[in-house]
């Protein structure tokens, strides 16, 4: 049986912490800034972590 490929999107968008979650950038910081508050694009800089529900299918996505 031939090897799981990863999917090359996800590969770029996700990475694995230490513990195994899931580590992701928030949405909503390309363009079209001046309408948005400070706090909300200073908040939007960090990254985040994938809900629990999605977890699976990223993972799936990683060959992880």
């Amino acid at each position: 049986m031939p090897k799981m490929k990863t999917n090359s999107s996800a590969k770029k968008r996700f990475s694995l912490t230490g513990s195994g979650k899931i580590k992701r950038k928030h949405a909503f910081k390309r363009h079209i800034l001046t309408k948005k508050e400070k706090d909300r694009k200073r908040g939007l800089t960090k990254s985040g972590l994938v809900s629990a529900a999605d977890t699976k299918n990223v993972k799936f996505m990683l060959s992880i």
